[in-house]
């Protein structure tokens, strides 16, 4: 009974409880409890059913009041007879108790549970970052391998803690609506923006001003809020620049080791420069987009890219043309803000002033030699990639400014080359063209615009900019005429749309911070914001470069793939050409063809030296011999010859062969032996290889051949010790064997009997065919020839009658000629008797001499006798063998130079025109010509091209 009593009492105090609970919170409205309080509220209110089994969780997960001792509640025992008030004073206070402890049990409930609602509402407004996992390094992801995330866990606080620390949210709604009542309009009568004083209501007033002053008043707070909301954007990506430049930098030092994947600018800018050397001309196959530049000259482009690129990259100068070829910029963002050229491998640091210099000076000078002699501009394009922590990713190509007249120093088709240049980058349907317009000077000024609207009369790809606002509104007296300029109704031409940028005050050493805060300053005081001229999104260059980067990216993804089909076309076509003509030969481009031609040309050099000594020693024997053979004869032996004895004739020999050695022997010898290594060179060179030979190499080996022999030159100590040597050789004499004077007599009749053909030869020539020729044949003699005949036939008369004749004719005997033949009826001149003489007495003398040469084959026992006691002389044997000796010791010792310095020499020098020629990729496109080498050049760009763009499609799906 008493149990039954007491749980009566205690139910009924809960209900009492719970009625005063739901009557507080049934009164006050659900924002304007406390946290703790809307808790409470949350867990009995009828329309929120919580599930109790997540409560109870989240309390004996969290709550530290699980922990606390439950006390037994001690009641007194009813006594029957007592008044009902009087007696129910315990069940008040334990409904009290029971209050309190519901009270801290639904706070801390409440708490965990609404810190943990925060907490999840606050993940869910942070966006999905699974599609940007490319951006977190490796080392992020793989913490977990390092680091034990179980213990940071538990040692993160409780609920309990993190309900604490959560903020106060009716604070925040008091603070936002006091926001939203500042911001919000009046009546007509009162300001837009009111000053709330929390004070005494008294105090408030509104201030009564003209609807013309309120408009300004408006127009002035707005463009405050939007400046104030732009600085803050700017803060926070300039915090993330910053972050994200500490986590390339991590990356970049290979902390895990791991390649870094080329960004998408980066593939996407080598795909443009294979492009450029596979079609210069940017033909129909090249329709990949490109962010063209183009615009007068002066009117501020290389400005804005520097705008662009966030560094002063471009050599300027003040009205001189500077752009003198296109210059591709590939914008990438990279943890340090450097810049390189393409085929280079040294990076200029940006942010240092004497890098920036230097690479002005490259620049230029690369500008300069592009441009050819005779000419002002080049369409060749210089490659450079810039990359710094927070740039647009895009390609840009800055061409030469558009003039309208040709001054003095440039070559007269400037004009017109600019023009073609412009039009063939802006004929690309897929390239942007950024047209920049001066806005200092007069719109009807301008040239660039009439021809932007001829490449794109829609305006469906150009962007245009206006340059020098700053001037233009100081200058111009109509506002309007500029924001008709921007509103593109001045000019015949559309575009996408329409900026104005500041890019400093004109002066060069201006910092690229220095022109950001000034042209913000400008725009932020300028009327045309002001009177709503321009719309803020048309001003400032980083609006103009988020512009272009999401227009250029998005011409990228709509045109690459159909690109990427058009190559795998023209790759299957040129594979099929290929197969039907060379099905046996490899595909090799050019650089593949000059290397394999380098090779097979040092080996060819290599092989000179394979060359046996006794081989050289013939060659050069012999070739000196006929270089000298003429001199001995003529200036040598015919005149000691003509000497009536043999000390006379010696005499004359050792005089003759002193001059001869000091003068012209020994250049005459190295000349001979540089012609030999010449044309040894030149067989190896060309003599065909059997099946193996390829002709496509003959051209690029004569070349190489000729240039090489141009640079090669004898070493110039060889004649000094060379004269030394055949000195000694022509002053002996003596001739140790009969087996030596037997080859010295076959050495002198060699030599006299081919100088009896010869003169044999001329005589015919000089004479005409003789009878059997002309019966034969039915030739006849000309008169000149009749003559001639009839003047030998004459002298031969007169040599029958002495045959010990001197060489030479004497006036009488002459005289005597002329008239024997006047008697015949023949005119014959003197000097036509001298030169038959010449050839008469010639080929008696040699005639003499052979016949003397057989005497002397058996006369080297009177040799070994110094003669003395006979009558035979044989002294013009020792001279033919004198002769034959120097000709021997000559030739081996310009086979030892060959072998041992000139074979190297030569060796080194076609090294060095190869190495020449493989820089030089005119000389190869001149030297290995034809289809076939065509064919593979185009088809292992093609092929390249394919590759790099189906490589860049892949990243590129993999990043949407």
């Amino acid at each position: 009974m008493w149990r039954a009593r007491q749980a009566a009492v205690s139910c009924e105090v809960c209900q009492l409880l719970v009625k005063h609970s739901s009557d507080i919170q049934r009164n006050l409205p659900l924002q304007k409890l406390h946290l703790v309080s809307r808790s409470i509220y949350c867990s009995h209110h009828p329309a929120l059913k919580l599930q109790r089994p997540q409560l109870r969780t989240s309390c004996q997960q969290f709550s530290s009041l699980t922990n606390l001792p439950l006390h037994k509640l001690k009641l007194s025992p009813i006594k029957y007879g007592y008044q009902p008030r009087r007696n129910f004073w315990p069940a008040r206070l334990a409904a009290r108790l029971l209050k309190l402890r519901y009270i801290i049990l639904g706070s801390a409930v409440g708490g965990g549970y609404t810190a943990k609602k925060t907490f999840d509402e606050w993940k869910d407004m942070i966006p999905d970052l699974s599609d940007y996992k490319w951006i977190v390094p490796d080392f992020i992801w793989e913490i977990d391998e390092y680091i034990d995330l179980e213990k940071i866990r538990k040692a993160l606080p409780s609920s309990e803690d993190l309900a604490k620390l959560a903020p106060d949210l009716d604070k925040i709604a008091e603070s936002l609506n006091l926001l939203k009542d500042f911001f919000t309009a009046g009546s007509p009568g009162e300001t837009a923006f009111r000053a709330t004083d929390h004070g005494s209501e008294s105090d408030k007033h509104y201030r009564k001003v003209s609807d013309k002053e309120k408009i300004d008043q408006l127009q002035e707070e707005l463009l405050h809020t939007q400046l104030k909301y732009q600085r803050i954007l700017e803060r926070l990506e300039k915090e993330n620049k910053e972050l994200r430049k500490l986590v390339l930098q991590k990356d970049d030092k290979g902390i895990h080791h791991r390649k870094l994947k080329k960004s998408l600018i980066d593939m996407y800018s080598e795909v443009l420069d294979v492009l450029s050397d596979y079609d210069a001309s940017y033909n129909t196959q090249d329709h990949l987009p490109r962010v063209v530049v183009v615009g007068d000259q002066s009117a501020g482009k290389t400005s804005v890219l520097e705008m662009i690129a966030q560094a002063r990259i471009f050599p300027r100068g003040s009205g001189e043309m500077m752009t003198r070829s296109p210059v591709k910029v590939t914008l990438s963002e990279g943890p340090h803000h450097v810049a390189l050229f393409k085929d280079s491998s040294r990076e200029f640091d940006l942010t240092k002033e004497e890098d920036l210099a230097a690479l002005r000076h490259e620049i230029e000078l690369r500008m300069r030699k592009n441009v050819k002699e005779g000419c002002t501009v080049s369409p060749e394009t210089i490659s450079l990639n810039v990359k710094g922590p927070g740039l647009q990713r895009m390609v840009l190509v800055d061409l030469p400014g558009v003039i309208n007249t040709v001054t003095s120093g440039m070559a007269p088709d400037t004009k017109e080359t600019i023009f073609s240049i412009s039009k063939a980058y802006m004929q690309n349907p897929n390239a942007i063209i950024l047209c920049i317009q001066d806005g200092s000077v007069d719109a009807e000024r301008s040239i660039v615009t009439d021809l932007v609207s001829q490449m794109d009369p829609h305006g469906r790809r150009t962007i245009f900019v206006l340059t020098k606002v700053d001037l233009a509104e100081k200058n111009v007296a109509s506002p309007s005429r500029i924001q008709q300029i921007i509103e593109g109704k001045l000019f015949p031409m559309k575009a996408l749309g329409y900026f104005a940028v500041v890019t400093g005050k004109g002066n060069s050493s201006e910092s690229i911070e220095a022109i950001r805060e000034y042209e913000e300053e400008f725009f932020q005081n300028s009327k045309l914001l002001k009177t709503s001229m321009l719309k803020a999104h048309q001003v400032t260059t980083r609006n103009l470069s988020l512009a272009v980067s999401d227009c250029f990216w998005k011409m990228v993804r709509e045109s690459v793939e159909q690109q990427a089909d058009s190559f795998k076309a023209t790759r299957f076509n040129l594979e099929t050409e290929w197969k039907n003509n060379y099905p046996r030969l490899r595909e090799l481009d050019r650089n593949e063809l000059f290397e394999k031609a380098k090779n097979e040309i040092l080996d060819e050099v290599i092989s000179l030296s394979q060359v046996t000594p006794k081989h050289w020693e013939e060659i050069l024997q012999q070739s000196l011999w006929e270089r000298v053979s003429t001199h001995v004869i003529e200036n040598i032996y015919l005149p000691a010859a003509q000497t009536m004895n043999s000390g006379t004739f010696n005499t004359t020999v050792d005089i003759k062969l002193k001059q001869w050695t000091d003068k012209q022997l020994p250049n005459k010898a190295v000349e001979v032996a540089w012609e030999t290594l010449q044309e040894e060179f030149s067989r190896f060179m060309t003599e065909p290889k059997g099946k193996e030979h390829d002709d496509i190499f003959d051209k690029l080996k004569e070349a190489v051949k000729e240039e090489s022999i141009k640079r090669h030159k004898w070493n110039d100590f060889a004649e000094d010790s060379l004269r030394v040597i055949q000195h000694n050789a022509l002053e002996d004499r003596s001739i140790s064997d009969k087996q030596q004077w037997d080859a010295a007599i076959y050495f002198m009749e060699e030599a006299l009997q081919a100088r009896l053909k010869d003169t044999e030869n001329a005589i015919e020539n000089m004479i005409g065919p003789d009878w059997k020729k002309r019966w034969l044949y039915w030739k006849n003699r000309t008169q000149e020839q009749g003559v001639h005949n009839e003047t030998k036939n004459e002298l031969e008369k007169m040599l029958k009658c002495n045959e010990e004749h001197p060489a030479y004719l004497a006036s009488d005997e002459i005289t005597t000629v002329r008239k024997n033949l006047e008697s015949r009826g023949v005119e014959v001149d003197p000097s036509l008797i001298k030169d038959t003489w010449h050839q008469v007495y010639r080929r008696h003398f040699l005639k003499t001499a052979l016949n003397h040469c057989n005497l002397c084959r058996r006369g080297f026992y009177y040799y070994q006798r110094h003669f003395i006691d006979s009558e035979l002389e044989c002294n013009d044997v020792v001279l033919f063998w004198r002769i034959q000796r120097m000709l021997a010791i000559t030739a081996n010792t310009l086979r030892q130079q060959l072998t041992n310095t000139e074979v190297r020499r030569l060796e080194k020098n076609v090294k060095e025109v190869l190495e020449d020629f493989a820089e030089d990729g005119e000389k190869k496109i001149k030297l290995l010509t034809g289809k076939r080498v065509q064919l593979a050049e185009d088809l292992k760009k093609v092929r390249e091209i394919q590759e790099k763009l189906d490589a860049f499609i892949e990243a590129l799906h993999q990043e949407k």
